[in-house]
């Protein structure tokens, strides 16, 4: 489902960032193929570096469909960034995409929180992003970050994802099947 970012998968990525319901949402955006391959190419090198964390999204077929990062990358905290190809919106790729990532974040990579600003505008990832258990709107709790990331204007909402909400929803969800494993035995 997730890989690590690499040149190959560049010219499939680029054909899915430039359609016009995806490419206003991405933040590293390019407008020609070679500015793509160089911003992976930034991308990985930054990754080396303990910059960011970035993985490529595939689907069941190891098609690359889209991308998932961790940018800003500060006291075990970074703010997440991720699209998919329009022909993948609505299928269920995104919600296995984060959850694959966020258990790559905070048990392996020793991620504590993952912050998402998401553009008061950008319906589909509001939704998306409040339909996540453990999700929380940050604008008031946060107010310090939030008022940071709208220093040029009312643009973004806040939400924090904290290890230990995504941890007691990986408890629950895993005790819920368990019991329903029990009750079909």
């Amino acid at each position: 489902m997730l890989k690590k970012r690499d040149l190959q998968d560049s010219h499939e990525l680029f054909e899915l960032i430039t359609h016009p319901d995806v490419f206003p949402f991405v933040r590293q955006k390019a407008t020609s193929y070679e500015e793509f391959l160089f911003i992976t190419k930034q991308t990985i090198e930054a990754e080396e570096r303990g910059e960011l964390i970035s993985r490529t999204v595939l689907d069941e077929w190891g098609t690359p469909i889209g991308t998932i990062s961790l940018f800003d990358l500060e006291s075990q905290a970074g703010f997440l960034g991720t699209w998919l190809g329009k022909p993948y919106h609505g299928k269920g790729y995104n919600a296995i995409a984060k959850d694959a990532f966020f258990q790559e974040l905070f048990f392996e990579l020793g991620i504590e929180k993952v912050f998402m600003r998401i553009r008061k505008v950008n319906i589909r990832s509001i939704k998306a992003a409040e339909k996540l258990p453990y999700v929380v709107k940050a604008n008031e709790t946060r107010k310090n970050l939030y008022e940071q990331i709208n220093a040029n204007g009312d643009i973004f909402d806040l939400y924090e994802i904290p290890k230990d909400l995504y941890t007691l929803y990986l408890w629950r969800n895993g005790a819920a099947q368990a019991d329903s494993a029990r009750l079909e035995a």
